[in-house]
């Protein structure tokens, strides 16, 4: 599994270009809310520094799955997606919770949570701290042949050659 913000920037980079290699559209989605870190006007609702390619389509979420009230899901059917390689920032919180909307609503998922980040945790009650290996290993435990399908950037990108 990638280890470090270098590692991730190259995995989801050489997962992109993997991606575009088989014709599919790369898609960015942000959490923008009213107000906060996370509010459109802070300055903060923006591609991380070494993010630098335009995505095919960007929208913008208020809840943590990327379906609830974005045209996502409108927008895939419209193009007749069926499948969902998902990546990116937080791998428990927005990832995990796009994958499970995604495979109710009829989506088969790949979860890359080699292309995942997050941060450790630690529990309100217990005091326990959880890695964020931790924390990536219990999301791919609940996520398996449930919800997702768990891939690494290799297997995934592997599967897609018949794609382009």
């Amino acid at each position: 599994m990638l280890k470090s913000m270098e590692h991730l920037r190259l995995g989801i980079s050489f997962f992109k270009q993997g991606c575009r290699a088989a014709g599919l559209p790369v898609l960015h989605i942000f959490h923008a809310g009213a107000a906060g870190a996370f509010a459109p006007q802070s300055g903060f609702v923006t591609p991380l520094p070494w993010l630098t390619s335009v995505p095919d389509v960007r929208f913008d979420k208020h809840t943590h799955n990327a379906f609830t009230d974005t045209g996502l899901d409108l927008w895939l059917r419209r193009r007749s997606i069926g499948k969902l390689i998902i990546s990116g920032i937080r791998t428990e919180q927005c990832c995990e919770t796009t994958a499970r909307v995604g495979a109710d609503i009829g989506y088969a998922v790949d979860f890359v949570t080699e292309a995942t980040l997050t941060f450790p945790m630690t529990h309100a009650v217990t005091a326990v701290t959880f890695s964020a290996r931790d924390i990536k290993t219990r999301t791919e435990l609940v996520l398996a042949d449930r919800f997702a399908r768990i891939v690494d950037v290799n297997t995934c990108l592997a599967g897609l050659s018949g794609h382009a």
